[in-house]
């Protein structure tokens, strides 16, 4: 393991000294999309995208659209998952309500968080063992909640750990048994999976959380950015293959870059999947 790290990142090194750290391929599928939001690739490499009324849409790999939910009360969606083994997960503050749905996009569970002892939740995400990870506002607290049995598990509260009463919390994702906070004006902060704070990473990225592998990915500028878990170190992986991306997303074989009203989907190149 030690040396294949230290092969990457000579890679990485050698790399960067030549500004060519990744080629990428001709895109696979290029896909309009009116009003598009939100973007998640599940573990087959499918496509499921959110409009601003909270429509979710699920496509093939080549871009075909397969399927489309609509929900009863419309509003945009915060938080779109599909990254999950089973499930598809989505959020909406605005209506304080959270979905979790099979991956043909039927409903298994519709609950609206008034029901619980949660009151302004502003960030949510599937967790393991049927949890849904809650960020209440209300009380700058962490909550955790069985969404079968529909009951609070526990509640951390944060405001001495995130050191401010006025947060911004974007988004909460679990990711290998650890939950990112990303606080675009202060950082991302880091807990392991009883919502115990581990530690926090001087990132500030106001967009989509991307994981792959044991690193985090970003957009800036026309630049793709990395941070290793690992070693803690931020690469800049070169330039994007395309103009005005937002955001990006990395599935299994295929990422796909987000514009507005667009989507492009590439295979992820070699240089990426040399990560261990």
């Amino acid at each position: 393991m030690k040396l294949s790290l230290i092969l990457f990142f000579g890679f990485l090194s050698k790399a960067l000294f030549s500004q060519e750290v990744l080629e990428f391929d001709a895109p696979l599928a290029e896909i309009p999309m009116e009003y598009l939001d939100l973007v998640s690739l599940d573990t087959k490499d499918q496509l499921f995208a959110s409009n601003t009324s909270g429509d979710i849409y699920l496509f093939d790999q080549k871009g075909k659209r397969v399927n489309v939910f609509s929900p009863t009360r419309q509003a945009r969606l915060q938080q779109l998952e599909a990254s999950w083994t089973v499930n598809i997960f989505g959020f909406s503050a605005d209506v304080q309500e959270y979905r979790v749905l099979d991956r043909f996009l039927n409903p298994i569970a519709e609950n609206s968080f008034q029901l619980n002892d949660i009151t302004l939740p502003k960030a949510a995400t599937l967790g393991n063992n049927n949890v849904v990870w809650v960020w209440d506002e209300s009380d700058l607290s962490l909550k955790s909640l069985d969404y079968l049995r529909n009951v609070v598990l526990q509640s951390q509260p944060l405001n001495l750990i995130l050191d401010s009463e006025d947060l911004r919390v974007s988004e909460i994702r679990e990711f290998k048994n650890r939950l990112f906070m990303n606080v675009p004006e202060s950082g991302i902060y880091i807990f392991d999976n009883q919502g115990n704070f581990l530690k926090k990473v001087n990132l500030n990225i106001d967009q989509r959380i991307c994981f792959y592998r044991e690193a985090l990915f970003w957009v800036e500028g026309h630049h793709l950015k990395m941070y290793s878990l690992r070693s803690q170190a931020i690469f800049d992986m070169g330039t994007l293959p395309a103009k005005d991306i937002q955001y990006l997303q990395i599935g299994q074989e295929n990422m796909v870059f987000v514009k507005k009203n667009l989507m492009l989907v590439y295979p992820i190149p070699e240089g990426l999947r040399q990560l261990r």
